[in-house]
Order: structure tokens, then C-alpha cells, then sequence
């Protein structure tokens, strides 16, 4: 449970302190962590040291102990070099100190297992609650969800860095259920809580880019107010990473609720979806639109259909940016000019990207 890495941390700090030798070995003889030669300790002597009633003993001039979980489970066998009553002390006082690590760790893990089984909706109603309470968790404040993915490094690296950030908030769990996503339940104790979300959102990335994170992009749910409903947030700040990357590639933060349109579109079978595009486009593709029609267009609609101020930005006369709209009215038959035909192709091009995601990314 403890990984081996920390376990030789542990020892080496004590050894540094005490002088005295350790090495820690499991239930079956194997060596996890020493600060001197693991086979000077016969394998034998850890095993019958094991399976005996003592909790401490000497053999062969080491001093044994050990050390059990919160439920009585012996975990780990810890022997310290050489006889007398400095070893036997030391070795009692590293006993308790990696029995507290234990325990620590345990209780980590069974909070993170808990959280992602509640994410993925693997929990009975009862068994919410029932674990919440034995875990100390409070089930009735108000959480959020949020999700975070890198590039260019490692699940495992970004969650140490994201679990640092998090470290001051106890109340917030960080975890992953996958290899691509790092998962944060957040506790919002603000009660304007868009803006509160939004601020942590805002200095999670800056913190990830100072680290130097290649690329992150971090989305997240509304505000659940019942420990139950976290894993609706969780589905929501899903949804919210997906359809940001189709419709707001811009943006390294997303929320699900400025979504709008998008978040139905997503939800789309894609054989409606190219039935509506065959139906508004005659058979073309919106990706057949040479980049000069396509710049006109999203500019016109950045402007709100407005003519005067669309062909200012584009620096072309507004005769030339009629000519072009008349152009588009006969290919399409659709007059953007028209606000029922505007809305009608702003779905048309979301739609037709939401379908080149989907067949980019093999879903």
C-alpha cells in the first residue's frame, strides 16, 4: 500500500537521526526498503517471525517488529541491526512511525477508491452515505467537478502536481479514473460559486504552465449540493472537455454551462447528423468553402450580422462584402442577412465540425 520508494525514505530519515540500521521486509521474506545489506537477515527468521504470536523479538542479534494496518493485518516485518536497548527503542519508535504511515496511506486510498466509485456511479444510495460517514466525509455541502488534462507528460506526474496544489484543502479529493484525466471534487465554500470556480480554474492553469505543462485544458461541472449527485458534475465537466475541444479550441478552460448549443449538437447520432447537413448543403461540405468565404462568414457572425462593422474588419468595401453574401444566397440558399437562414447555417457549420471531430478522433 506504502510504495517502496517511501517506505526507504522513511528509514533513511530515521537512520540519519538514530544511527541505527533497518530494513523493512514483507509477510513473506521479500526485502521492500534497508539501509544495509538485506541478506545479512536470513529470510527464514522473517517468516517465522510472522507467523508467531510476539510483536517484537530478537533473533540471531537483530531486533524484529511488527507492524500491522488499523484492522490487525500485519504488513510489513521491520528489523533493526544489532543488539542492546538503542536498537530495541529505535526500532519500536520506526515501528509506530511506519504504522502511522500506514494507516495515513490507507485511509487515502479508501477515500480515493470511494470517490471514484462514486464518480462512475458504481454506489447504492445506501452505500454512499454509510462509506461518507465512516470515512468522514461530509455528504451535504456543495461540490464541483472538475477535469484536467495534459500533454506531454505523464497521467501519474500531473496528478503528484495537481495533488500538490490541492494539499492546504483536505475537504477536496484528487484522483483519475482514466489515463488521460485528472479528476478534482472540489468543496465551493463561496457563495458565488461561477466565480469562485472560475477563479480556481483560472489559477490551477497558471500554476500547471508555470510547472511546464505543454498544453492543459481544464472544464468542469455545475454545483452539486448532495455528496450523491458529484457524479452528475463529473458527467458534466466530461461533456464540457469534449465539446470545448470541437467548439472552443481556443479556450484551456471550459465550463458546461457556455456550452450552449454545442453540448446538443454533441449529443447528436451522426447519421441525423449527416442527413442534416446532405438536407442544408445539397450533398457539399462546409469544408469545400474556399477560406476566403469561410473568414467572411465567421466574421459576419462575430459582428451579429451587422454589414457595415463586418466589412470594416475584413478592410473590404461594403459592396464587395454584399457581392460575397449574394454569392453564398445562390450556392446555399441561405441569405445570411436573414436571421432565420443565419441561425440555420451557424448549426449547419457546428454540426459539420462536431462530424469531422468525430471521424478524427475514430469515435
Amino acid at each position: 500500500m506504502i510504495s517502496n520508494q517511501i517506505l526507504q525514505n522513511t528509514i533513511d530519515g530515521l537512520k540519519d537521526i538514530t544511527r541505527i540500521e533497518m530494513c523493512i521486509f514483507d509477510t513473506e521474506g521479500k526485502d521492500l526498503a534497508n539501509t544495509f545489506r538485506a541478506d545479512e537477515v536470513n529470510s527464514r527468521d522473517v517468516v517465522s517471525f510472522a507467523s508467531s504470536q510476539a510483536d517484537s523479538q530478537e533473533i540471531r542479534g537483530f531486533q524484529f517488529f511488527k507492524i500491522h494496518d488499523d484492522d490487525g493485518q500485519l504488513e510489513y516485518i521491520l528489523v533493526t541491526g544489532g543488539g542492546g536497548d538503542d536498537a530495541h527503542m529505535v526500532g519500536k519508535i520506526a515501528a509506530f512511525q511506519i504504522q502511522s504511515l500506514l494507516v495515513a496511506y490507507k485511509e487515502r486510498f479508501d477515500k480515493d477508491n470511494f470517490v471514484k466509485n462514486l464518480i462512475l456511479d458504481n454506489l447504492l444510495l445506501v452505500d454512499i452515505f454509510n462509506r461518507a460517514k465512516k470515512l468522514h466525509i461530509a455528504t451535504d455541502v456543495k461540490r464541483a467537478v472538475f477535469l484536467v488534462e495534459t500533454e506531454g507528460e505523464t497521467n501519474t506526474a500531473a496528478l503528484e502536481k495537481i495533488r500538490e496544489y490541492f494539499i492546504s484543502t483536505p475537504a477536496d479529493f484528487v484522483t483519475a479514473v482514466d489515463e488521460k484525466n485528472v479528476i478534482v471534487v472540489h468543496e465551493v465554500t463561496e457563495s458565488d460559486t461561477m466565480e469562485e470556480n472560475r477563479k480556481l480554474s483560472s489559477n490551477l492553469l497558471e500554476f500547471l504552465n508555470k510547472g511546464g505543462e505543454e498544453k492543459v485544458r481544464i472544464s468542469y461541472g455545475t454545483v452539486v449540493e448532495d455528496i450523491k449527485d458529484v457524479s452528475r458534475s463529473y458527467k458534466e465537466a466530461k461533456m464540457a472537455l469534449d465539446v470545448g475541444k470541437i467548439f472552443f479550441e481556443e479556450r484551456s478552460v471550459v465550463a458546461y454551462s457556455s456550452l450552449g448549443i454545442g453540448r446538443i449538437i454533441y449529443q447528436l447520432p451522426i447519421p441525423l447528423c449527416k442527413m442534416f447537413i446532405h438536407e442544408i448543403f445539397e450533398g457539399k461540405s462546409p469544408e469545400e468553402f474556399d477560406d476566403e468565404t469561410l473568414a467572411t462568414i465567421n466574421k459576419f457572425f462575430e459582428n451579429s450580422l451587422n454589414v457595415s462593422e463586418t466589412s470594416r474588419q475584413l478592410y473590404i468595401h461594403r459592396n464587395t462584402l454584399v457581392y460575397r453574401l449574394d454569392k453564398l444566397q445562390k450556392t446555399t440558399g441561405l441569405d445570411l442577412r436573414i436571421f432565420e437562414d443565419a441561425i440555420t447555417f451557424k448549426i449547419a457549420l457546428m454540426v459539420a465540425k462536431y462530424m469531422k471531430y468525430m471521424e478524427d478522433t475514430n469515435y
